[in-house]
């Protein structure tokens, strides 16, 4: 049997072989370089130079989801936002490794800044890019570079508390890359790497979400828990809720229960909140009563909530 790497993705034909590096499935791979190049086999060590680089950060939040449209980024930005207002003494980061889809600027309202607040940083590919509708038609290979370069060269500050993920669709380049360098191989080693699984209540969603966790288990990476989204429609006009995706099979609910998850909440849709997102604004300032922030900064303030990241409860 060929050796296989465990940050491999799942067909990898293994670094022996004479497709090692050139294979579809190592589109994306961290070891693609040097597998390629027929040098030695050894481990990457621009690994250990990020991981040395990020082991300060007592807290990598990971916010995945398999499925598209589920309202990762928005919840990725309002939970960078909650943390770095519920912790004014803590250093907050969010990092948007959506290399092909990069929106984080422009829903911080930070088109040409990297610091949204004091305690609140941004990075964002969508900082390099000459404009907003210039498109990046990349290969693994330059994803996981650039990602490292996020990473390992970025200027963070003296030091950073949290690190908030927001990832694309999927189980492929960016999450590959992204968990190489952050999560740890050795047993027993607490790396602060975390993954928080976001669905909506529709069974598509619930499907690839599943599959979320598994790649989550094949790399390593424990899972926080699990947060509906979109759980209800709030009417801007009357602001009574209402629920917009059936229901068949119990929801994020029934979901962490069946993977042994906790279940960290339910977060209704504010249209008028999902627009001023979309508009740039500090949203807890200007809309602190929208239902969605309410929720979200219940999540935050849990028993058992996401910074609490050595209770036993963590899978």
């Amino acid at each position: 049997m060929e050796e296989k790497p465990s940050d491999a993705p799942e067909h990898c034909p293994g670094t022996q072989s004479d497709n090692a590096g050139k294979a579809s499935a190592c589109a994306g791979c961290p070891n693609q370089t040097i597998c390629a190049s027929g040098a030695p086999r050894g481990p990457d060590p621009s690994v250990e130079l990020v991981r040395a680089r990020m082991s300060g950060v007592r807290s990598k939040l990971f916010v995945l989801s398999g499925k598209g449209g589920v309202g990762k980024s928005t919840f990725s930005n309002l939970l960078a936002r909650s943390l770095a207002s519920r912790f004014p003494d803590k250093n907050v980061a969010l990092l948007d490794i959506d290399i092909c889809g990069p929106s984080q600027p422009r829903m911080m309202g930070a088109l040409n800044e990297q610091y949204v607040e004091e305690n609140l940083a941004l990075m964002s590919i969508g900082f390099l890019l000459g404009s907003s509708d210039d498109a990046v038609i990349w290969r693994g290979p330059r994803k996981n570079n650039m990602i490292r370069q996020f990473l390992s060269e970025v200027d963070w500050g003296d030091s950073l508390d949290f690190m908030v993920l927001d990832t694309p669709p999927g189980t492929s380049d960016e999450h590959l890359s992204a968990a190489s360098y952050l999560v740890s191989k050795t047993p027993g080693e607490d790396d602060g790497a975390r993954a928080i699984l976001v669905t909506s209540p529709s069974e598509v969603a619930i499907a690839d979400v599943r599959r979320e966790a598994t790649f989550c288990k094949r790399v390593g990476l424990k899972v926080v828990g699990v947060v509906e989204n979109m759980a209800a429609f709030v009417c801007p006009h009357c602001k009574v809720t209402s629920e917009i995706f059936p229901r068949d099979r119990g929801g994020g609910e029934k979901l962490s229960e069946e993977m042994e998850l906790p279940f960290l909440g339910s977060v209704p849709l504010d249209p008028v909140l999902a627009r001023a997102c979309d508009e740039g604004q500090d949203v807890l300032s200007t809309m602190a009563d929208s239902p969605t922030l309410a929720a979200i900064s219940a999540i935050v303030d849990r028993e058992f909530g996401i910074f609490k990241i050595n209770s036993d409860y963590l899978t």
